[in-house]
């Protein structure tokens, strides 16, 4: 890389929980990249996504990508439970809930501690780290200028909960599930058909219909297609930690607070902050209906679907040129702007 680079481990200590109990020894790892402004006022934050550790998601911090590291100052947290931090795979017992309220609430200490930083330009976050970027949006108004929520939510709707309840009980039904957070041992026919039914949510009716599962990732047929793409995806994280992380995707609401008593519309009425939405136009479970929805009520908010056949994973735009270009064109316009 031809940007400075650092990283490192945040210890938290004992983190008291939003829904209660405690997480003993939390601690947050972390991956840094550029160089921090003088006036600490280059601060973009990358919350990591579901199951993804940080190597997983910067594949577009670069000069030519969407995060320019030679512009911002661009820290990277893994969210809990994705295996590098705190997670039920390194820290056993594990709570049975940690939601993003935890995360938000640790990941504002790491950089105030680990930085001297106070406010941030920005939180850009895709799937669960685009619900981060909500609740930072929410919980610290005074701290966040401008949020990116590249398909993701305010609260995970009910359409979204019924998928991840699907996928919760698939790992709950593996004989090896203690009845409360881990595994006795891996369970590999339980993730196998995970890996193989989150393929059919991830991905849209019109990206298969297409073929792009063959011409565009390279797979001969779909059999292949699912081993490698979804079950040894999968196999590479532990069951328990995809099980929390579930449970927090499950949980994520911004209203979930005394300050806003369950009211969404007054939650999201709180964000001082602008707000591009930026959902897929074909996402299966974070719908551009959602974020019409709560468009009126944000002060400072702008709805710019991603046009594009590949579902969720449109907004994760590995393998695909088009979306990426889409991504890079108008998120670094947002945050110059």
């Amino acid at each position: 890389m031809d940007w400075p680079v650092q990283e490192g481990v945040f210890e938290a200590g004992d983190l008291a929980l939003h829904r209660g109990g405690v997480l003993p020894d939390a601690r947050i790892a972390w991956r840094a990249h550029g160089t921090l402004a003088a006036a600490r006022d280059n601060v973009v934050l990358y919350p990591t996504s579901y199951g993804a550790q940080h190597q997983d998601i910067e594949w577009l911090i670069g000069p030519g990508g969407v995060l320019d590291p030679t512009r911002w100052f661009v820290v990277v947290p893994n969210m809990f439970g994705n295996g590098l931090s705190s997670s039920p795979s390194n820290a056993a017992p594990w709570p049975r809930l940690v939601t993003a309220w935890d995360n938000v609430a640790a990941q504002r200490r790491l950089l105030r501690e680990v930085f001297g930083v106070t406010r941030l330009h920005a939180v850009y976050g895709w799937s669960m780290g685009a619900q981060q970027a909500y609740h930072w949006a929410a919980a610290f108004p005074e701290a966040v200028q401008r949020i990116v929520v590249n398909c993701g939510s305010a609260r995970t709707s009910v359409h979204n909960r019924v998928f991840l309840k699907g996928m919760m009980a698939v790992l709950e039904a593996a004989p090896e599930y203690d009845g409360i957070a881990l595994f006795a041992t891996e369970p590999a026919a339980a993730l196998r058909a995970f890996g193989r039914l989150y393929a059919g949510w991830a991905l849209s009716q019109d990206f298969y219909r297409t073929g792009l599962h063959l011409s565009a990732l390279g797979a001969p047929d779909l059999d292949t297609f699912l081993r490698t793409d979804w079950e040894e995806r999968f196999a590479r994280r532990a069951a328990a930690d995809l099980l929390a992380q579930l449970r927090c995707w499950d949980a994520g609401d911004i209203a979930d607070h005394p300050h806003h008593g369950g009211d969404l519309a007054r939650a999201l009425a709180s964000i001082d902050a602008r707000v591009l939405l930026m959902p897929s136009a074909t996402d299966l479970y974070f719908r551009v209906a959602d974020n019409e929805a709560e468009l009126p009520h944000l002060r400072h908010g702008t709805l710019l679907p991603i046009p594009s056949i590949w579902g969720h994973r449109a907004g994760n735009p590995v393998a695909n040129a088009v979306d990426a270009a889409f991504l890079r064109r108008h998120v670094r316009a947002f945050l110059e702007a």
